[in-house]
């Protein structure tokens, strides 16, 4: 009996060492812990995702983070591929930032040609009207959009009418002239009148009376073949757009006028903005 029991005894002590299994597993996610616990002290974003990813892989597989070595390889390789593309967007952005400054470049190049052509053009209209002894009913004005040329109603037409004078229609004629020297631009002819009220058996208002002014106008300058008609329009402003306030002879004078303005190609926007709150302003 004795000798049974002592063989039972022995027995017992070879007892079921599965537990051992999770146990490891267990101590090795712990030191995993520790590890990244101690890594971010200094974060580093990329990795602490690939971390992440690789603990998810552990978890949802049931392998070890100490047995996926290769999970710290394909960082490696994704840190050196982002590296990469990096690169390439900075390349991609320092060629898009030279283009853009080329472009820059070529349009101040452009605006100040056109600049230089328009304030030649302007030195022959004003040599010509001083020529001509006509400062008292041309002007010319020029802004950053703009060559205008400023003609007196009184220059141009009889009291009421849109017949152009006989002895003005020289005046149109010069004006064609010189813009054939400079063909590449658009050019608008606008009539406008004083607040007088007009209606007769020619004229409705003074929106009839100003667009027929800037049409017959126009016809004259363009018995000059050599200009491009598609370049050319004309409108009227009746008495919407005054120089002055119509409240005597002289100032309604001023507001009746044609005005020729022949534009700009290329405009500096800001610029353009900036006088045009001046110009209000002085208004």
């Amino acid at each position: 009996m004795s000798r049974k029991h002592r063989k039972h005894d022995d027995h017992e002590e070879h007892v079921d060492e599965s537990w051992l299994i999770p146990y490891a597993d267990l101590l090795t996610l712990l030191l995993a812990l520790f590890i990244v616990l101690y890594s971010m002290n200094s974060v580093d974003v990329k990795k602490f995702e690939e971390m992440s990813q690789a603990f998810s892989i552990a978890l949802s597989n049931g392998s070890g983070v100490l047995d996926l070595p290769s999970v710290v390889k394909e960082g490696e390789d994704t840190t050196k591929k982002n590296q990469g593309g990096d690169k390439d967007n900075d390349k991609q952005t320092e060629s898009q930032q030279q283009q853009e400054q080329q472009s820059e470049s070529s349009l101040e190049e452009l605006i100040k040609k056109e600049q230089a052509e328009l304030e030649d053009l302007k030195k022959k209209i004003d040599a010509y009207i001083d020529k001509n002894g006509l400062t008292s009913d041309l002007e010319t004005k020029m802004n950053m959009s703009q060559l205008l040329i400023i003609i007196s109603d009184n220059a141009l037409f009889a009291p009421a009418q849109a017949t152009v004078k006989p002895e003005s229609r020289e005046l149109a004629g010069a004006i064609a002239t010189m813009l054939t020297q400079y063909p590449n631009y658009d050019v608008i002819v606008a009539g406008h009148t004083d607040d007088t009220p007009i209606h007769n058996s020619q004229f409705r208002s003074n929106w009839d009376l100003s667009v027929m002014r800037a049409v017959r106008f126009l016809d004259v300058m363009l018995e000059n073949k050599a200009l491009d008609e598609k370049r050319f329009s004309a409108t009227g402003y009746g008495e919407n757009h005054p120089v002055a306030e119509n409240n005597s002879v002289a100032n309604k004078a001023k507001n009746r006028r044609v005005e020729v303005s022949i534009l700009h190609t290329y405009v500096n926007t800001q610029n353009t903005q900036n006088l045009s709150v001046s110009d209000n302003a002085s208004q």
